[in-house]
């Protein structure tokens, strides 16, 4: 394991995934929006310059951008500043994760990372911040950590104390409250050829709704609802997926459930978890790797490592753009590396290692999280000898609308087939809609089933 810098001061002594009471002191709390960022960063820049200070993020859009638009490139003048290859690659080890190392070895002809000048540009709205605020001294996580409370619509856990807290700031971070998004997924073989899965997600997120209250979550114990239905290709299309996931998942798990357009009915799924084979994605990712993670943490010990500075990808706004086609990423064995800008900042390191008395395919898993915005940006899958299987990386911008941190193309890499799953394709549709405002009658199985039947 690389160095990595334990920032004691800030997140106290006990680094281990065992349960602790997670709220800290008045004191420690108002250092958020001083020393730390409102979401509980550094705010200073670190010692050579090359990570600036915070200064609060983009807060205002690039001059001519709508609501509707692909959102722009805020610094299209930014040039790269120089790349990291297989050749070069040990001069920055230290500032690479073991999977982006990896990826190197795999791929020594056509892989690189493009350095661009480090923009600090995540953002949330006020509330959020004031939120947060109020999380840092009051939110707990319930028992074995498998859930939480006394927290909403903020990060829960600023100030985290081990590496559940941080795994459920990530979980938890701002994404505005419901989003609508159109898109979809491909899965290149090893010589590139592809087709497009189509996708159209509603997420429903009561954590962040406005009144919410910890109360009400408590009682209702339902973090946010997720509906997803597949659009293309013809022999998959209606296909559909419904998830509420639960804020205390000791008192009730997850509850899911599927609509089979051939079968014309919706069934309870309890195995949409873990690592179930994600939705049509040739067997390239797990469940709990849709969105880097998500779900139950249980099977799992969680560590926090500290920070480190690392090159992530960040400001994607190329990646992003309709003026790219989904031809001009999808290329055999990674996206279109010249698309991409990686940048160094400062990461949250936990690492996750099975229980012994539990399954999964991975045996470890180390996230790399964005100090700014609690995005999982890199993470590493080992497999159950301990060697590394899959890494996947997290493409971000900032969505002016809201505004947040997010990202804008989640890519699994599967090293062993040499193949990856490209996750958000959203160049050729229409852009995300954070306005709308659906109700819970939308989020049922009666509903699931009239929509599959139109």
């Amino acid at each position: 394991m690389k160095k990595i810098t334990l920032v004691a001061a800030a997140i106290g002594l006990s680094l281990t995934t065992a349960f602790v009471q997670a709220k800290v002191s008045e004191a420690e709390a108002a250092k958020l929006g001083t020393e730390l960022t409102p979401l509980g960063g550094l705010k200073a820049g670190n010692a050579d310059g090359s990570i600036p200070a915070w200064d609060g993020g983009i807060t205002t859009p690039p001059a001519g951008y709508k609501v509707g638009d692909h959102h722009p490139d805020p610094f299209p003048e930014d040039k790269v500043q120089f790349e990291i290859t297989a050749a070069n690659m040990s001069q920055y080890a230290d500032l690479l994760s073991e999977g982006q190392k990896k990826m190197f070895e795999t791929y020594p002809d056509t892989f690189k990372i493009p350095v661009y000048q480090t923009r600090r540009t995540a953002s949330n709205p006020q509330f959020v911040y004031d939120a947060t605020k109020v999380n840092a001294t009051r939110a707990e996580l319930v028992e074995g950590g498998n859930g939480i409370k006394n927290a909403a619509m903020g990060i829960p856990f600023p100030i985290p104390q081990n590496g559940l807290e941080a795994i459920w700031n990530h979980i938890l971070r701002y994404r505005g409250q419901a989003i609508q998004r159109y898109g979809g997924q491909a899965a290149p073989t090893a010589s590139g050829d592809y087709n497009v899965i189509g996708f159209d997600d509603i997420l429903m997120i009561k954590y962040a709704e406005d009144g919410v209250t910890p109360e009400k979550l408590e009682k209702e114990n339902v973090l946010m609802k997720f509906k997803q239905s597949i659009t293309e290709p013809a022999r998959l299309a209606g296909t559909a997926l419904l998830v509420h996931e639960t804020m205390d998942q000791v008192k009730e798990p997850r509850q899911a459930w599927t609509y089979n357009t051939g079968q014309r009915r919706v069934r309870k799924a309890p195995n949409i978890a873990y690592d179930a084979p994600g939705t049509a994605a040739d067997g390239l990712r797990t469940t709990d790797d849709f969105d880097m993670f998500n779900g139950a943490p249980d099977r799992y010990n969680w560590t926090l490592k500290g920070k480190q500075e690392l090159y992530v990808p960040y400001n994607n706004y190329t990646l992003h753009s309709d003026k790219v086609k989904y031809e001009d990423i999808l290329q055999p064995g990674h996206i279109n590396p010249e698309l991409t800008r990686f940048e160094k900042h400062r990461v949250w390191v936990v690492e996750a290692n099975l229980k012994p008395e539990y399954r999964h395919i991975y045996q470890k898993r180390v996230f790399y999280i964005d100090e700014d915005s609690w995005q999982i940006l890199v993470a590493d899958m080992y497999d159950n000898r301990n060697q590394l299987y899959r890494v996947a990386m997290a493409y971000a911008i900032n969505y002016y609308d809201l505004p947040t941190l997010w990202s804008t193309l989640d890519v699994y890499y599967d090293l062993n087939s040499r193949r990856y799953l490209a996750l958000g394709l959203d160049n050729e549709t229409r852009m995300y809609d954070f306005t709308i405002k659906p109700s819970d009658s939308e989020f049922t199985s009666q509903a699931l089933r009239r929509e599959g039947l139109r």
